[in-house]
């Protein structure tokens, strides 16, 4: 039985014509072997599995050939192109930089380029990977790749030009390589399968030349491997099946979910993906680069960047039809925020959902109910902004005439209705028989907007109102009908407060933070303060302060009393020393612990 090539080797190309995807360099290549305008050293450069050093051996043994035909190609029945075929050639050496990267090596190399041809025109010396070198052995090799001898070519060859010193740059002439288009990849593959006698569906060769992503190396690689599993009957379930790649079709179905909001779907779709083993890493990263291709496919002048066989070009195009702009843009922000974070999330698919769900929301209309996923953040706030901390009375204390009510009403005044409004705060009034019209006759309420010098009112710079002024308005109105609340409410509702102080007060309300109010005479809050200049600085918003307690403890009935510590009570504040010195006299086990230790107070 012959021993089995693999397809990347047993169709490597011959000629530059045979040659895949690299016309226009193959081309200057040839034009230049059929004018004599050789140079001295070249460089290929181009990611991997594009032909660089295919290129480089055809072009060694063209211009090595004894006769050549009039388009610059190896006639391949000379003696020397017969020698490079068989691989016995003694004119063209090969380098591989990535094992021999040492001064030695080049060292070497520089020995034998002083010794002619035996046969042929030139010396060529293939050199691969040369970004391995060393530094030392690039600047071992400067002077001769400079000004190397008459029958002495050098052709370099790197995937990684960036890594190569510009004194090397500067000496080459450079050719760099493009990738291969998946139409390209596709005709290459469908050749090597008719030669081969394999059946194949285009759509499993259209996945093989993706998953290449523009080497075609890999692509016969994966050709091979696919050509095994389907036992010569390449269709599309079987590559899917023996590649392991997600179904295209998944990424489509995502987007015409997200479009109609439809979360639940999308939740159930996902599920089933992973519930097949692939990452949710890799399906984001799939579904940015759908999401990309619909947004190329927008556009008539875009179309050509789609890598893509005719008949999934046609359903980019179909679904980019249905696609606003604006949700392409945010739906790619959005899932390249989840690549960025996806390493450092320890509930990865928990990520993955949050994503989906966001990208699900992105045409959802704006409402208070639901956070606009794809819109501004701001909306996030709402949800925190209009808490109302002052809850619905029951039905029994709405009622005029129950005796448990807070306040009695007036027997002129009409009876309350006990449905709730909307916002379950305010009530309605039921109209009298007369044509007076009806006058809303609930217990007086404090409105809280022009009473005090509130934090939002210190932000825009307002003026400060009349404490006296409000505080006789209070007198007038205000009864201790709120609710009632606890010191812990009270402790929690400071804190809070302090907290949302603006910023020209932070150092202020640092300290007030660290202060404990309680309640004096209910429902007075009493605060001691512990020296005249905190004191000061309080009383200038003290009425802020009281607005803001009445509002978040729902008592309208609330005043504060500021108090100033007495000095001589104030506790005293130890040293280290002096709590552990009382530390040991309480407890003599300490002591004998410190003495057996050897430890002593620093």
């Amino acid at each position: 039985m012959d021993n089995y090539i693999v397809s990347a080797r047993k169709y490597r190309p011959m000629t530059f014509s045979s040659v895949v995807g690299q016309e226009a360099l193959t081309t200057t290549l040839k034009n230049a072997i059929s004018s004599g305008k050789l140079a001295h050293a070249y460089l290929f450069c181009g990611p991997r599995g594009v032909g660089k050093t295919t290129c480089a051996r055809i072009f060694a043994k063209t211009i090595n050939c004894e006769h050549p035909t009039a388009d610059g190609e190896a006639c391949n029945e000379c003696e020397s192109c017969r020698s490079f075929n068989d691989g016995r050639s003694m004119n063209i050496f090969e380098l591989d930089a990535a094992s021999n990267n040492s001064v030695e090596n080049i060292k070497t190399l520089m020995e034998q380029t002083q010794i002619p041809p035996q046969s042929g025109r030139y010396k060529v010396f293939i050199i691969d990977e040369v970004h391995m070198l060393s530094t030392a052995a690039f600047n071992a090799f400067l002077k001769t790749l400079e000004e190397p001898p008459q029958h002495v070519i050098f052709i370099l060859a790197t995937t990684e030009k960036h890594k190569i010193l510009p004194t090397i740059l500067s000496r080459c002439q450079i050719y760099d390589f493009e990738r291969m288009t998946v139409p390209k990849i596709i005709d290459h593959l469908k050749m090597v399968a008719e030669k081969e006698g394999i059946t194949y569906e285009e759509e499993a060769l259209n996945v093989i030349a993706e998953k290449a992503d523009g080497g075609m190396r890999d692509a016969l690689s994966i050709f091979d491997q696919v050509a095994s599993f389907c036992q010569g009957n390449i269709t599309f379930q079987k590559v899917l099946e023996d590649l392991n790649v997600l179904n295209a079709e998944h990424y489509f179905r995502i987007i015409d979910l997200a479009l109609e909001n439809k979360v639940s779907d999308i939740m159930l779709l996902l599920n089933s993906i992973i519930a097949k083993g692939f990452d949710g890493g890799n399906l984001i990263g799939g579904l940015a680069s759908h999401v990309r291709n619909v947004m190329m496919a927008q556009n008539a002048q875009t179309l050509p960047l789609l890598e893509v066989s005719e008949q999934q070009r046609q359903k980019f195009q179909e679904q980019a039809k249905k696609c606003p702009t604006t949700f392409l843009y945010k739906a790619l922000r959005i899932m390249n925020e989840c690549d960025v974070n996806y390493r450092q999330s320890s509930n990865k698919r928990l990520l993955v959902e949050l994503t989906l769900i966001r990208v699900a929301q992105i045409t959802q209309p704006d409402d208070a109910d639901s956070t606009g996923a794809g819109r501004s953040p701001k909306y996030l706030k709402i949800l925190f902004k209009n808490i109302k901390t002052v809850q619905p009375k029951p039905a029994q204390q709405v009622a005029g005439a129950e005796q448990n009510t807070r306040k009695a009403v007036s027997p002129h005044e009409p009876a309350l209705s006990t449905s709730p409004s909307p916002s379950g705060a305010a009530r309605s009034v039921t109209p009298p028989a007369s044509t007076t019209p009806a006058q809303p006759s609930s217990a007086p309420r404090i409105k809280l907007k022009n009473i005090g010098v509130t934090f939002d009112r210190l932000r825009r710079g307002e003026e400060k109102p009349d404490y006296a002024a409000a505080t006789k308005v209070e007198e007038k109105v205000v009864e201790n009908n709120g609710k009632e609340f606890t010191d812990d409410e009270l402790s929690i509702q400071w804190t809070l407060m302090c907290n949302r102080m603006p910023q020209h007060l932070v150092g202020l309300a640092a300290r007030l933070k660290n202060l404990t109010p309680h309640i004096a005479d209910y429902p007075n809050i009493e605060v001691v303060l512990d020296n005249e200049i905190l004191l000061s600085q309080t009383s200038e918003i003290k009425g802020s302060i009281c607005a803001t307690m009445r509002k978040t403890l729902g008592n309208p009935g609330i005043n504060l009393i500021l108090k100033l510590a007495d000095m001589d009570a104030a506790r005293k504040v130890f040293t280290k020393r002096e709590i552990f010195d009382d530390l040991r006299q309480r407890n003599p086990a300490i002591e004998k612990l410190r003495m057996g230790l050897g430890l002593e107070l620093a």
